[in-house]
């Protein structure tokens, strides 16, 4: 992972992309994937570059929307992220890169679509992500991208840090909320509007979070974010202690089998 004053400085390495893929994918990012997707006319993409491609779910949509003559150029900080991606969309034509959305390596006007899903939360600089998007496209080019809504609009992730914060002291890691800090419309609007986007669209998605079991769902949640990485600094043991306290307050909340829970997104349009 590159680090310096525009990246994100959070690890995502190690068993946690694993985690995250196989328990968090289907459950929270698959649904909005799909609506990302959906918002997005491929008549109108010629090259599209993915920022915070993560492991890839966002990147198999995309694929397989847009024109087979269209590029997509999917990219993340995190080579591990990016090494599960890679492994799962074997032989499509997707060109993989390590990029920071606050020094897109493309021309200004050279793209024609901006993809990010659930990263510009971790962008230090936001302000200057967002101008990064909009040089880079051409006129008329879109970006699209989605945050999570507050923590309170999502049932099991709210569950989940409940039982964590308990064993964080004060002051909470940074990481603790920051997932869910990019809520407020009125705030994305006028970042949006200070970058030189001309026209804007913001949608509150309200979803289901769905999981085989409790089990599961509890074991991407506990060892598929950031916050395991501060459980595992403090004391190891912790994580299964956790997880089993988790397991046990959304199957109470949720259901023991399928679990599922109440989730709220916001997704953002904005054309140069």
């Amino acid at each position: 992972m590159s680090v310096n004053q525009t990246t994100s400085t959070y690890d995502f390495s190690g068993s946690l992309p694993r985690h995250y893929d196989d328990h968090l994918g289907p459950m929270f990012f698959e649904p909005y994937a799909v609506a990302v997707a959906n918002r997005i006319n491929p008549e109108e993409v010629r090259l599209a570059v993915e920022l915070a491609a993560g492991t890839g779910r966002v990147t198999r949509h995309l694929r397989s929307l847009l024109m087979p003559s269209a590029r997509l150029i999917a990219s993340d900080i995190s080579e591990d992220m990016l090494a599960i991606a890679r492994e799962k969309l074997s032989g499509q034509k997707i060109e993989w890169q390590m990029i920071d959305a606050g020094t897109l390596p493309f021309d200004e006007g050279s793209v024609d679509l901006v993809v990010c899903c659930f990263g510009y939360m971790f962008v230090p600089d936001k302000d200057r992500a967002f101008s990064e998007a909009r040089r880079v496209l051409r006129n008329g080019g879109m970006l699209i991208f989605s945050t999570w809504d507050s923590l309170e609009n999502n049932g099991a992730s709210l569950a989940y840090r409940r039982i964590a914060r308990e064993y964080l002291e004060d002051p909470l890691p940074e990481c603790y909320n920051l997932p869910f800090s990019m809520s407020d419309e009125m705030q994305i609007t006028r970042r949006l509007e200070q970058a030189g986007f001309r026209k804007l669209q913001l949608e509150k998605l309200a979803s289901e979070a769905r999981s085989t079991s409790a089990a599961d769902a509890a074991e991407g949640l506990v060892q598929g974010g950031l916050i395991y990485n501060e459980l595992m600094k403090r004391n190891p043991a912790w994580v299964d202690e956790v997880r089993e306290r988790v397991e046990k307050a959304l199957a109470r909340e949720f259901g023991k089998a399928p679990m599922v829970s109440p989730m709220s997104a916001v997704v953002v349009r904005a054309w140069k």
